[in-house]
């Protein structure tokens, strides 16, 4: 069967984006009449049909490449294969086909374009789950062929379209149910500006502190990984203040379940002595059954928002590239005491 021609393989025999194309075939502006005319000559000998032109009742097919780090797999299974795996469940459904690829450490820092990329998988589109160091970051942007949705991150630099938690939101509510419960002397767990969600908690929990009058404390701000590794989990001491606080926000649940283990081996009970909150509603299975308190991450929702943002950008349908906040809710559970 020929596969059909997509304006990405007329992007390349021109040499310019996608956009450029889709704008010339459209009859939008910002394109030159000249170009316009090459794009249209050319679209002509490859034989190009538009989409909506070529239905014929088929439910349209695509490959959607899934690119992850390593960095976030660290030793156990990730938080982000469990969103890989609701992105590829609800691909199934729209009658397309996933490939996922976990990008080394080595590949990352040595700037080794993924192979979905490079050894001409066919590739629809490319889901980037999990933000990159700066650099590779940088490199993937010169890809101007295939299009790109990230998930779990955003960046200002460039317009892609980003499905997101919204985790200022998350954290603010969840540090307001402290309050709420009656903590007043509330710490913050995470290692800020590691990750964009990471400071948004920490943002989200400033609010809650700062409305109900309540000081946010220095010594009260605790990392929870390696700013080189980025491992967390039992793996990591945590720093503890010598002045405890009598509840703990803490950015995700792996950090919260090492956090309880450490109170634990220091002979505080949970939650008679000090709560703990979490984040993601998610645990590796070799942590057992959750008991965490948490904000829970809809990755059914995000996966949804994500594949539907790929589709459209595959199918050339112009449109401004956004941010996309997914809402959770608060799970509670027994990891905090009411002390009202």
């Amino acid at each position: 069967m020929v596969k059909a021609v997509k304006l990405a393989d007329i992007a390349e025999k021109v040499g310019v984006s996608v956009v450029t194309v889709s704008k010339a075939l459209s009859g939008q502006k910002g394109v030159s009449e000249e170009m316009r005319a090459r794009i249209k000559e050319l679209a002509d000998e490859m034989g190009y049909t538009p989409i909506h032109a070529a239905q014929t009742g088929r439910i349209k097919s695509y490959t959607i490449g899934v690119i992850t780090f390593e960095t976030y797999f660290a030793k156990f299974a990730s938080f982000y294969w469990k969103m890989y795996q609701e992105l590829a469940t609800r691909a199934v459904k729209k009658n397309c086909f996933s490939m996922l690829e976990v990008v080394s450490t080595y590949d990352e820092e040595n700037l080794i374009w993924p192979k979905l990329i490079t050894e001409n998988q066919k590739i629809d589109g490319i889901v980037v789950i999990g933000k990159p160091k700066r650099d590779y970051l940088k490199m993937l942007y010169q890809n101007r062929k295939i299009p790109m949705v990230f998930m779990d991150f955003y960046d200002d630099e460039e317009v892609v379209d980003c499905v997101v938690s919204a985790s200022f939101n998350g954290m603010y509510r969840m540090t307001d149910y402290l309050i709420k419960n009656g903590h007043t002397k509330i710490a913050f767990v995470g290692s800020l500006m590691f990750t964009e969600s990471i400071t948004d908690r920490y943002f989200g929990y400033c609010k809650a502190l700062m409305e109900s009058g309540i000081e946010v404390r220095p010594d009260w701000i605790i990392k929870d990984r390696d700013y080189n590794d980025g491992i967390i989990g039992p793996e990591y001491q945590l720093q503890l203040p010598q002045e405890m606080p009598t509840a703990f926000a803490c950015n995700n649940d792996i950090t919260a379940y090492n956090l309880i283990k450490q109170l634990e081996e220091r002979n505080y009970r949970i939650p008679e002595d000090i709560s703990v909150v979490g984040y993601d509603d998610y645990l590796y299975a070799e942590y057992g059954d959750s008991k965490i308190t948490t904000y829970m991450v809809d990755m059914g929702e995000m996966s949804k928002i994500a594949l539907s943002c790929m589709i459209r950008r595959i199918e050339n349908i112009s449109m401004n590239a956004n941010v996309h906040i997914v809402n959770g809710r608060i799970i509670e559970r027994t990891t905090v005491k009411n002390l009202n």
